[in-house]
């Protein structure tokens, strides 16, 4: 089976999760890009616009990524992008519940996908990886090495459209990880 079959019956089954639609709304984002992607890049859950279309970091955030991941030479086409909470909570954040549950499709998805570098995009895809809570204004721009994979840590594009101070701080970790990439 090809990767890209792979992924697309993992879809089906994340579209299927009667525990994934459990206090959610609109469509199943399982994510999207190139199987093959060297980098994935995790977020949180869906938004707004996300639900309505099915595909990850399309709204405001997604904007502001899709734009920082250019400015450092990363092709849309050449990552693949997602969240460990794969439809959009109607209570806003994630809770711990959803997290861990959405953590056992990623892994699948991580499985197949077996990129060289995560990047964990706040605190929610941190809590998707690590058993206890990762500070992410203290642990940006830094990688840790579990169970042989790499993950990148840095902040949700959210939280620079939210709070402006974060700016020169994600813009600094996208630096970094040019040079890690």
């Amino acid at each position: 089976m090809t990767k890209q079959k792979a992924l697309a019956k993992i879809a089906v089954a994340i579209a299927r999760c009667a525990l994934c639609r459990r206090g959610k709304i609109g469509k199943p984002v399982p994510g999207e890009g190139n199987p093959n992607a060297k980098v994935v890049f995790v977020g949180e859950a869906p938004g707004r616009e996300e639900a309505k279309t099915g595909r990850p970091f399309v709204g405001r955030a997604g904007k502001l990524l899709r734009s920082l991941m250019k400015d450092i030479g990363l092709s849309e086409k050449a990552v693949y992008i997602t969240n460990p909470v794969k439809r959009l909570p109607k209570y806003g954040t994630p809770k711990k519940p959803d997290i861990i549950h959405g953590r056992m499709h990623l892994q699948k998805q991580l499985r197949v996908i077996k990129p060289k570098l995560v990047v964990l995009l706040g605190r929610v895809a941190g809590q998707a990886f690590f058993d206890e809570p990762i500070s992410v204004t203290k642990m940006h721009g830094r990688i840790i090495i579990k169970d042989g994979i790499k993950y990148f840590i840095t902040l949700h594009p959210s939280a620079v459209l939210r709070f402006q101070k974060f700016r020169r701080i994600l813009i600094g970790d996208f630096k970094k990880l040019k040079a890690f990439i």
